[in-house]
Order: C-alpha cells, then sequence, then structure tokens
C-alpha cells in the first residue's frame, strides 16, 4: 500500500464531515465540497480522523487508496483554510484587473482579454502585474491559472508572458553572429 494511504487525515475544528455510502462531504467556513469514493476504497471515521484502506489487495486499488487519501486531504484543507496561488504579468504594457466576476487582461494582443471567472473562485489584482487566485477547490484554482497563463506563456528569450509567482523560466541564449 502507498505510504500516502497509510497517513491518517485529520479534520480541524470549524470543519463538518459526512460520509453517506462512498461520498464523502466536507462543509467549512470557507464553503462545501464533496467527492465520491472509487468502490475498491474504504473509509473510516474515528473521532476526528479519517482513515483509508484499500478492500483488496490489487495494484489498482492500492494506488486508488492513497490517491483519494489526497483528494479529501485536499477538500479537508480547502473547506477550512482554502488555497491561493499567484500569477506574475512579465512585460512592457502588460496589466490585469478584477471587476466583479471578469479578469480584464492586456497582454500585448490589439484586444484586451476578459476572462470570465468561474462559480467558486475569486480574483484580486492588488498590483496590476499580479494576479492572486483564491478558492477552496484546490483542482479549480489550478485549472483558472492555467488557463490565465495559456493566454501567453513565458517565452524562454526574454522572459515576456504570464508566469507562476514560484515558477522558474529557462532561459536561452539568442542566436549569435
Amino acid at each position: 500500500m502507498s505510504r500516502i494511504a497509510k497517513k491518517p487525515v485529520d479534520i480541524p475544528s470549524g470543519v463538518e464531515l459526512s460520509i453517506n455510502g462512498q461520498v464523502v462531504a466536507a462543509k467549512g467556513p470557507k464553503g462545501s465540497l464533496s467527492v465520491t469514493l472509487h468502490d475498491s476504497v474504504q473509509v473510516n471515521q474515528e473521532d476526528n480522523v479519517l482513515n483509508f484502506s484499500p478492500r483488496d489487495e490489487t495494484k489498482s486499488s492500492l494506488a486508488l487508496t492513497g490517491t483519494l487519501r489526497s483528494v479529501v486531504n485536499n477538500i479537508v484543507n480547502g473547506v477550512s483554510t482554502g488555497f491561493e496561488k499567484k500569477l506574475q504579468l512579465v512585460g512592457v504594457g502588460y496589466r490585469a484587473q478584477a471587476q466583479g466576476k471578469k479578469l480584464s487582461i492586456s497582454l500585448g494582443f490589439s484586444h484586451p482579454i476578459d476572462y470570465a471567472v468561474p462559480e467558486g473562485i475569486e480574483i484580486e489584482t492588488p498590483v496590476a502585474t499580479e494576479i492572486i487566485v483564491k478558492g477552496c477547490d484546490k483542482q479549480l484554482v489550478g485549472q483558472v491559472c492555467a488557463e490565465i497563463r495559456a493566454f501567453r506563456p513565458p517565452e524562454p528569450y526574454k522572459g515576456k508572458g504570464v508566469k507562476y509567482a514560484d515558477e522558474q523560466i529557462v532561459r536561452k541564449e539568442a542566436k549569435k553572429k
């Protein structure tokens, strides 16, 4: 069995967790999320701890146990504290502005890009060249960041484009005569 699957999930105070068959639902101060577990994984709740175990010893059920343990842990952390990712705009004239449920981005094209923010996601622009994406669903936060970054990914020669705040861009040397 994977090492991650053996580690129990601690439920913090303020988070209500309910297990109904194979559906695990969590509700907390940041929102509520649920996930349906695979049939080959079983979950047991003891006090404020969740333990995961496979129903049989097949290779796929052992792998799924660790995966679903991580997914449930992300749900519990998301409804209690939430997730946040930062994007940076690098380039002359590149800027972003959040307006309600819409993000307007200027990335050097002939027109500004209007990105509709999905439900459950908050976007802030404290500085014109920085975008902060917040939400309780880790997968959705990552997906929104990837979609925004895909408008103008960083290029390797000057590093211009939309990049994650902790991303290191591998630079290439320009062509020489």
